[in-house]
């Protein structure tokens, strides 16, 4: 009596297996507009108070856990059209690209959170400025949309102001060193480029490269006002930054 519903369960899966994939990119697809929502929320909360990152933690932990449950559910759905043979090839393999795309998201959701957790617990000891992150995506102009944020770690009780200078180097079709500045291929970007900040502050535009130029690497410096807190000077390479971001 046991062996009817299994059967009937099957019969189901393989006669609708468009449903399953239906629900599973349905998930994903809201996961991805709650992150969306929680990234846009985030870049406005830098000159807000405790009480609002307070808010805004308990907002990505609810998110977190509701994305979390979206992924068990994606997984159990993927199981199960692995164990149906009779099932679309390229479904299942959709399901599985979604599948890391929200587990994905939600790695990138619990690195934000940590970060609001630090403004609202800052570390003891001296001031000091961080690149927190640095994105580069390819944009359908054939250039590249960029976002550097820039923290302050220790305590946070006073603006970090100074400049910022980003380069990027390179070589020309010679295979001939070149560096541009970021203001020599933004309309984004001012020269020099200031900040002033008590937690963070983002720079973003879009830079387009010239014409046979092979980039190769990004420079960000960092340079404070303030003697006591340590100039920042770090290269990355342009390869890492165009596969996902530092």
């Amino acid at each position: 009596m046991s062996i009817k519903p299994i059967r009937t369960q099957k019969i189901i899966t393989i006669q609708r297996p468009g449903l399953w994939l239906l629900s599973g990119v349905f998930a994903v697809f809201l996961i991805v507009i709650m992150i969306a929502g929680a990234f846009e929320y985030g870049r406005r909360v830098a000159g807000y108070d405790s009480a609002d990152a307070d808010a805004y933690i308990a907002q990505l932990q609810a998110q977190i856990e509701e994305s979390q449950a979206e992924i068990i559910e994606l997984n159990r759905k993927a199981t199960m059209l692995e164990r149906n043979s009779r099932i679309d090839g390229d479904a299942s393999t959709q399901l599985k690209e979604s599948l890391a795309q929200a587990q994905s998201e939600v790695l990138a959701l619990k690195k934000e959170l940590s970060f609001y957790k630090s403004i609202v617990a800052p570390e003891q000891g001296s001031r000091s400025l961080a690149i927190q992150t640095i994105q580069l995506k390819p944009d359908a102009s054939g250039g590249y949309a960029y976002r550097i944020m820039v923290s302050q770690r220790g305590r946070n009780d006073r603006f970090a102001r100074g400049t910022i200078d980003v380069s990027i180097e390179g070589v020309n079709n010679d295979g001939q060193p070149v560096t541009y500045r970021l203001s020599d291929v933004s309309n984004d970007t001012k020269k020099p480029m200031k900040f002033g900040f008590k937690y963070f502050q983002n720079f973003e535009g879009v830079m387009n490269l010239p014409d046979g130029f092979i980039p190769q690497s990004l420079r960000v410096k960092v340079n404070p006002k303030n003697s006591k807190i340590k100039a920042i000077d770090e290269q990355f390479a342009w390869s890492d930054l165009t596969a996902g971001g530092a």
